[in-house]
C-alpha cells in the first residue's frame, strides 16, 4: 500500500497497515506530521500554553505567591514551540520502522503507479491522505505580509500591536485568545450571527462575553469585505480550509471530486476500487483525531476487505483551546430540536465546583442534552477549565449509549473538575 501524505491520517494509516502485514510506502513532500504537527494542533496549543502560564503568573498573588512583574519573551516562546515540534517529529520518524518513508512529491499516473520526481513505484493499493490548507476569499487574498493565514502567523517574530481576525471559527477564536493574552489589541469579525458557527448557542454567547471582558472586539453578522483593513497592523484570514488535491492528477484518473474534496463511500473507498482516501482531503470534518481514525479504518479495510468497517462520524469530539476551553460532542440543543426529539437539558455552573474555585477558574458551565423519553445522553457542550479533557467522559458516554442515570450514579473523585459532569446530570441540578 502506498500512502500519499504523512499527516495524522497517513501516518496512522501506515502504522495500522504494517500491523496487518502489508508492505507500506509513506510518501510526503514536506515534513512528517502534516498540518497537525507543523502548522496546526501542536504549535498553536504550545503557544496557548505559554499564554496560559503568563496569565497564571500575573495573578499568582491570588494564590499567595509573590512574583516580580512577568515579562513576555516572545522569541523564546517561539523557540520552545519549534523544539517541541522537532522532538515529536523525530519520535514519529522512529515509529516508522519497516515502513518505506519517501520524501517526494507524488503524482498518480494510474491506479497502480505513482510518479515521484524522476522515479515511479508500483503498488496494489493507494491511500490519499494529503490533508487541507487555509482557504482564502475572493475579495480578500493572502499576501504573505499584512494579510496572512494560520500558517504564517505561527512564525511571527514579534507580537503585533493590533490584529484583525476574519473568521470566528475555532482557529480564529484560538488566535484571538492567544494574542489578546499576549497584549495585542484584537478584533474578530464573523459573517454568521454567532462566534463558532455550529456550536451550541449558549456556549458561543458565553465565549463572546468572556472575549469582550478581555477587551477583544467582537463583530458578528459582519462581512469582512466591507471593512477598512488599513487600521490594523496585521490581518489573519481564517475562514475555513480546502482540500489539498490539485497536484495529484485525480481528475485524469476519473476519481470523483466535489470542490476539490475526494468523494468516498462509507468504507473510505473512491469510485476506483483500489484507491482510498481519508482525512481532510476526503472529509468535511477537518479534525486531526478524526483524520487519524479514518486513516486506521482505511488501512484496515484495505488489509481485510472481507470484514469492512464503516467510518462513523456521529460522535466526534470538538475541542477549542481558548481561555476558557470549549469541548463538545453529539447533538446541540438546536440540532436535537430540529430532529423533533423531546429533550431534557441539564446544566451545572463551574462556580459551584470546589476544584474550579481552587484553580480560580470558575467561568463557564457544563451542558448536556438527553432524550427525555429514553434518558439516553445525546450531546454535551462544556465551556470552562479543562473542557477539552472533560468532554472525553461524555464522548464515551454517548458512544456507549449510556443513560443520564448511569453516568450520574458513577462515583467520580472529589475534589475534581470531572465531578461537575455527575453534578450536572443529577436530578436536583437538572433544568
Amino acid at each position: 500500500m502506498a500512502v500519499i501524505g504523512a499527516g495524522w491520517a497517513g501516518f496512522n494509516a501506515a502504522l495500522r497497515a504494517k500491523t496487518h502485514g502489508l508492505k507500506v510506502a509513506l510518501i510526503e513532500k514536506e515534513q512528517i506530521g502534516g498540518t497537525c504537527l507543523n502548522r496546526g494542533c501542536i504549535p498553536t496549543k504550545t503557544l496557548l500554553q505559554s499564554a496560559k502560564i503568563y496569565t497564571l503568573t500575573k495573578k499568582s498573588k491570588t494564590f499567595g505567591i509573590e512574583t516580580a512583574s512577568p515579562q513576555i519573551n516572545f522569541p523564546e516562546i517561539q523557540a520552545r514551540k519549534n523544539r517541541i515540534i522537532q522532538q515529536l517529529r523525530q519520535g514519529m520518524g522512529l515509529m516508522l520502522k519497516d515502513i518505506d518513508f519517501i520524501s517526494a512529491e507524488a503524482r498518480i499516473l494510474s491506479n497502480n503507479t505513482i510518479e515521484l520526481g524522476r522515479r515511479q513505484i508500483n503498488t496494489k493499493f493507494i491511500l490519499v491522505t494529503t490533508g487541507s490548507k487555509p482557504l482564502g476569499l475572493k475579495d480578500i487574498k493572502f499576501d504573505g505580509g499584512k494579510i496572512i493565514s494560520s500558517n504564517e502567523i505561527l512564525d511571527l517574530k514579534e507580537i503585533p500591536k493590533s490584529l484583525l481576525i476574519i473568521g470566528g471559527g475555532a482557529i480564529g477564536c484560538e488566535f484571538a485568545s492567544l494574542f489578546s493574552t499576549l497584549g495585542c489589541q484584537v478584533s474578530i469579525v464573523e459573517l454568521m450571527p454567532q462566534l463558532l458557527p455550529g456550536t451550541d448557542k449558549e456556549i458561543a454567547k458565553k465565549l463572546e462575553t468572556v472575549f469582550k471582558k478581555k477587551g477583544i472586539k467582537v463583530a458578528t453578522n459582519t462581512n469582512a469585505k466591507n471593512l477598512d483593513l488599513s487600521h490594523n497592523d496585521l490581518v489573519l484570514l481564517c475562514v475555513g480550509r480546502t482540500p489539498v488535491t490539485e497536484d495529484l492528477d485525480l481528475d485524469k484518473l476519473g476519481i470523483k471530486l466535489e470542490k476539490g474534496r475526494i468523494i468516498v463511500d462509507e468504507y473510505l473507498k473512491t469510485n476506483i476500487s483500489n484507491i482510498y482516501a481519508a482525512g481532510d482531503c476526503a472529509s468535511k470534518t477537518c479534525l486531526a483525531h478524526f483524520a487519524a481514525y479514518q486513516g486506521c479504518i482505511a488501512a484496515r479495510n484495505i488489509a481485510d476487505p472481507s470484514h469492512l468497517k464503516n467510518s462513523n462520524d456521529s460522535n466526534i469530539p470538538n475541542c477549542i483551546f481558548t481561555d476558557p476551553e470549549i469541548g463538545s460532542v453529539g447533538l446541540t440543543e438546536d440540532e436535537a430540536k430540529t430532529k423533533n426529539i423531546d429533550i431534557r437539558i441539564n446544566k451545572f455552573d463551574f462556580l459551584g465546583l470546589g476544584m474550579a474555585r481552587i484553580l480560580d477558574e470558575t467561568e463557564g458551565f457544563i451542558k448536556t442534552i438527553s432524550d427525555k423519553k429514553t434518558g439516553e445522553i445525546l450531546g454535551a457542550s462544556i465551556i470552562g477549565p479543562r473542557a477539552t479533557e472533560l468532554i472525553g467522559i461524555l464522548t464515551l458516554a454517548i458512544q456507549s449509549h449510556l443513560l443520564v442515570t448511569q453516568v450520574a450514579d458513577t462515583i467520580l473523585a472529589h475534589p475534581t473538575l470531572s465531578e461537575g459532569i455527575t453534578s450536572a446530570l443529577k436530578e436536583e441540578h437538572g433544568l
